[in-house]
């Protein structure tokens, strides 16, 4: 029996032997049999690769216990092509994730047979487009976050404070076709500069590029370089070429740039510009960015801190030419008066940055020591300038009382204004009949704490009229004050601005806002002394130099005469400005700028929790407005100060903020993820932290934290009707959904109908959490918990505990 046996299992080892060759014989491995599923019978499995750069897949043999680093090992072996792979990393087309964190192995990324990796270059090839409008090519990582990519191409660029700006896709004009669009793209291209790599170069290395202590790289005059300039960009391509191609304005040299870009029609078009802002939190190839694509380079956030022309010639510039760009393409309103001083400031800038670079290279002036410049600098700095403020300016709060005429709008009532004695003492306006009831009771008293201040100037007509519109339970309140000269106009609208913040008259900045007030004032007076009236020549060109509404009102009158008519009100405003140097030019256009009233607003879509209809939600620097999204009047105002919180339901789109001591303001984003509308209200949190007794290093976590809605350590304290008070702590958001008990179903449900300032965790005991709202609190509050030990890790992130819990 034992032999029969044995020879029926030698006959079974012969049939074995002889499938295997068979296999073989097919092209079969040997070292494994393929299963149906694509895996072999030893566990490996095909891992099918691209590789970009050769244009050729590969596949390799591989377990799910092989780490990342390992791949890329056995790949480039397999290649046996001798190049430098540094730069290369694995991309997951699928999931859309760059597999940066090389020890981790296939299976805890996921990744199985059905894969398909691109092997491919991080740094890639990116078309800028500068707020100048020229084009430049620049090697970007589009692997780091799209915070990361934008401080490096900053700091090739010699711009401070990157955090200010941020990536925008191209916006489509819908009203021109697809080819003909791409055709208008091929030529504005031409336009490009050298091929910059961040990180190349000296430049980005120099070790005072960033501190305060550093001495000064441009003219403070003209913003041109300065001798030692060359050392700060090293063998950058940029000093290759001209170090000042960033920090000169060229002017526009034909009125058909101005045709073909696109300019927004409406509030509506504004918005959807709005849309095209890059994710702060994720690269660019998580979001379909393409190698050779235009984005453009733009200041997303209109809160420019520590603005210094001795360094900031380049930054300058850029926010003179976004600025510039945006009233010509009527991206901001302002009056007749405003654009023609905008108009004469450009002539000028225009002028002077033609002769600045022979100026400056001819200069022989004396150098100033550099020792004393920065002692005169530091004397500045300390005394603030002039030392003639009185005690009285530091024990006594200042005061205004004066005949102001006010109005306050009815329906059906003609506009007429009534005039009273005025006194405003800290934040508060009050009204009197007259003088002599001064120490009675006012007839009117306005708190202006929250409000919106609107200029409404004309200064042909001598109208100097303040808006303002003041918060109440249900909406706001319109008031209008009427001065009489321009010296009034400054004070009163210089401390209805302080007030609108909470600030009073005592305030430092309070004196410099009455100065620029009249110092705007003054640029936009017209009919100075003839005598002094420039001839008109053909250099002016004023078709490039006011935007295209205001040449439509000539539109009855013959071409040349237009020009002649346009180019002598130019040079009219132009005598009040030529004495100005370039780069005071270029800053008080900036200033002009940020006087305007709608500066600093974007626009969003949103449908208000109770409304019926579309509406748009501005954001500033320091405040939210409910506006009308056919007019763009403000409704309602909330200021970033009186904010306690803001939570935002990934799910349906909704980001609720909640204030000390107002109602909570709720509505849905259309149009536009609410993520970007997050990150607004975040970014703006965190530029307000900023302060010049800190070191320039960026803080990228808290950043992260305040605006990116995947990665943050939160805690949330809700309570729900009927429900004990409930303290939950949020280790991390995956995005994944878990399995949830039938308790943590009826939880989330209802929390999710009952309370939208809930946030809603599914924890069981694994390391992933699963939250359909996240809160985000202000900064004095995450200050405190940012080092706790509840804070975000990679690769460990912890949970409290694997169950609900109502009692804690």
């Amino acid at each position: 029996m034992r032999e029969e046996k044995w020879d029926d299992i030698h006959q079974l080892l012969k049939l074995f032997t002889s499938s295997i060759s068979v296999l073989s014989s097919f092209g079969m491995a040997l070292d494994g049999i393929r299963m149906p599923d694509g895996c072999y019978a030893d566990g490996t499995w095909e891992l099918k690769m691209h590789v970009t750069d050769l244009h050729r897949d590969v596949s390799l043999r591989v377990t799910g216990e092989i780490h990342i680093g390992g791949v890329m090992l056995k790949l480039v072996e397999k290649l046996d092509v001798k190049k430098d792979w540094s730069d290369h990393a694995l991309w997951w087309e699928k999931k859309k994730t760059w597999l940066l964190k090389t020890h981790w192995t296939l299976d805890k990324y996921g990744i199985q047979a059905d894969a398909r990796l691109l092997f491919t270059p991080q740094h890639k090839l990116l078309r800028l487009q500068l707020p100048n409008m020229k084009h430049m090519k620049v090697k970007v990582n589009f692997s780091d976050r799209v915070f990361k990519a934008v401080s490096d191409i900053c700091k090739t660029f010699n711009i401070r404070h990157p955090e200010e700006l941020s990536l925008l896709r191209k916006p489509r004009d819908p009203k021109k076709k697809k080819k003909k669009l791409e055709e208008a793209e091929e030529d504005d291209l031409e336009l490009e500069g050298p091929l910059l790599t961040p990180g190349s170069g000296s430049i980005y290395s120099s070790p005072g590029l960033y501190s305060k202590t550093m001495t000064p790289t441009y003219d403070s005059r003209d913003g041109s370089p300065l001798s030692p300039t060359s050392a700060w960009f090293g063998d950058s391509p940029l000093s290759e070429g001209n170090p000042g191609i960033l920090a000169v304005s060229q002017p526009i040299a034909s009125p058909d740039i101005l045709v073909k870009l696109y300019k927004p029609q409406s509030l509506l078009d504004k918005a959807k510009i709005n849309q095209g802002w890059l994710d702060s939190s994720r690269s660019l190839m998580e979001q379909d960015v393409k190698e050779n694509e235009v984005l453009l380079l733009r200041f997303k956030y209109h809160s420019f801190f520590d603005l210094n022309p001795k360094y900031d010639a380049i930054r300058v510039n850029q926010l003179y030419e976004q600025s510039k760009w945006a009233i010509l393409l009527e991206e901001i309103e302002c009056t007749e008066e405003e654009m023609m001083m905008f108009a004469a400031l450009q002539y000028h800038i225009n002028k002077l940055s033609i002769m600045s670079s022979d100026n400056h290279m001819n200069n022989s002036e004396k150098e100033v020591d550099e020792v004393d410049a920065a002692l005169s600098d530091l004397e500045i700095t300390l005394e603030g300038g002039k030392t003639s403020n009185a005690l009285g300016d530091i024990t006594s709060i200042p005061e205004l009382a004066d005949y102001v005429k006010v109005f306050k709008p009815k329906k059906l009532t003609l506009k007429g204004y009534k005039q009273y004695w005025c006194t405003f003492k800290d934040i508060t306006i009050s009204c009197y009949k007259s003088k002599e009831e001064a120490h009675g009771t006012p007839a009117h008293q306005m708190n202006l704490r929250g409000c919106e201040v609107t200029p409404d100037v004309n200064i042909s007509g001598q109208k100097f009229n303040i808006k303002l519109l003041i918060p109440v339970a249900d909406g706001m309140n319109e008031i209008w004050l009427r001065c009489d000269t321009e010296k009034q106009y400054a004070h009163w609208m210089a401390a209805c601005r302080l007030a609108s913040k909470g600030k009073t008259m005592a305030d430092s900045s309070y004196n410099l806002e009455v100065q620029n007030i009249l110092s705007f004032l003054k640029m936009q007076h017209m009919n100075p002394d003839p005598q002094f009236i420039e001839p008109i020549t053909t250099d002016i060109n004023p078709e490039c130099l006011v935007s295209p509404r205001y040449l439509k009102k000539y539109k009855n009158k013959q071409q040349g005469l237009i020009r002649d008519l346009i180019s002598a009100r130019i040079l009219e405003a132009h005598q009040n400005v030529a004495q100005m140097s370039l780069i005071e030019a270029k800053m008080r256009f900036i200033q002009a700028w940020q006087s305007l009233p709608e500066f600093g607003i974007t626009h969003f879509l949103a449908k208000f929790q109770g409304g019926k209809r579309d509406e748009l939600i501005g954001i500033t620097y320091n405040r939210l407005i409910r506006m009308d999204a056919g007019t763009g009047d403000a409704i309602k105002t909330w200021r970033f100060s009186n904010m306690k919180q803001w939570n935002v339901n990934w799910e349906i789109k909704m980001v609720t903020v909640e204030f000390a001591d107002e109602p909570s303001l709720s509505f849905i984003c259309a149009e536009v993820d609410c993520k970007v509308v997050h990150e607004f209200i975040g970014g703006y949190i965190f530029l307000s932290t900023r302060a010049k007794d800190q070191n320039e290093t960026l803080d990228d976590d808290m950043f992260y934290k305040l605006t990116s809605g995947q990665t943050l350590a939160i805690i949330t304290q809700s309570v729900w009707p009927l429900e004990s008070h409930i303290k939950t702590k949020v280790a991390c958001f995956h995005g994944k959904r878990l399995n949830m008990t039938p308790d943590a179903k009826k939880l989330m449900v209802r929390s999710s109908v009952v309370c939208h300032n809930v946030l809603i965790l599914c924890l069981l005991g694994q390391r992933q959490a699963f939250g359909l709202v996240q809160q985000f609190v202000l900064p004095d509050v995450i200050r405190k918990q940012h080092h706790d030990k509840w804070s975000h890790s990679d690769d460990n992130v912890p949970v409290r505990s694997s169950t609900w819990s109502t009692s804690e």
